[in-house]
């Protein structure tokens, strides 16, 4: 489907402060948007299992882009960023490996090289070491993170515990056209399939997100995120929020609110 820039937007709900695994005065700071790329890195790269010479067994996965890949997914970076900001300035932090990877130096070389075309946008990088700590030590620091396939699905994780659940964060992946594929970041959950337990509001900010990029009707989509909201200061909570709501009573809580 060509679809190669994920976003994940990590906000914290003010309702849902004390379901944060952080410390409210430190959860109420999220406030980020993850843009990860999708058809490159590892799971796209070369891989399969051989023996040695020695006879032993080892296991592969190749690491490769190439920078076409990376300058398309910055571009998506640079232009989130602006955006969160008015449509002038902004903040995008690069997070690789360059220090130990040779596929995290090219990364982090054209990041830099395409960030001429974005001067209004304030540039950093960081090891992705440090990008884990610093999720849970000042994730207020972080407005958009553009970062590679396999980082982005560890730190998108990451992120939505520092949010209150993994069960509240939506995700857009777009095409270079504006199509795009939108879910919940936690899959299907087939172990709790049928037994009304999942959190519906990732799914249902998950819709919002489609009216607001491909559809181009934002006006919507702050309406459907309102009535989360309003939903939750309510005190409706599901399961993994720390209430005993099914997941067809928090989707009519959302409904009357809208």
């Amino acid at each position: 489907m060509t679809l190669f820039a994920n976003l994940r937007p990590a906000t914290l709900f003010p309702e849902l402060a004390d379901a944060s695994a952080l410390r409210r005065e430190v959860a109420t700071t999220i406030d980020m948007v993850i843009v990860r790329e999708l058809n490159g890195d590892v799971y796209f790269g070369e891989k399969g299992h051989r023996r040695t010479a020695s006879g032993r067994r080892e296991g592969y996965d190749v690491m490769s882009y190439d920078e076409d890949e990376v300058a398309r997914i910055a571009r998506v970076g640079f232009e989130t960023a602006r955006a969160r900001a008015g449509g002038k300035g902004g903040k995008l932090c690069s997070v690789d490996k360059a220090n130990v990877l040779e596929t995290s130096q090219l990364w982090r070389d054209v990041v830099i090289e395409v960030s001429a075309e974005y001067p209004d946008v304030a540039l950093s990088h960081m090891y992705v070491d440090n990008a884990a700590m610093q999720l849970v030590r000042d994730p207020g620091q972080f407005d958009v993170i553009v970062t590679g396939n396999l980082f982005g699905d560890i730190l998108s994780d990451q992120a939505s515990m520092c949010a209150g659940s993994i069960g509240m964060l939506p995700s857009a992946s777009l095409d270079d056209q504006g199509k795009g594929l939108y879910e919940p970041i936690h899959g299907s959950a087939p172990d709790i399939a049928g037994q009304g337990k999942a959190n519906p509001l990732a799914t249902i900010l998950s819709a919002a997100m489609m009216l607001r990029y491909s559809l181009d009707q934002a006006d919507v989509a702050d309406r459907i995120e309102a009535a989360v909201a309003k939903a939750l200061a309510g005190g409706a909570r599901s399961a993994d929020l720390g209430g005993a709501m099914s997941t067809s009573a928090m989707g009519d809580a959302v409904i009357a609110a809208l």
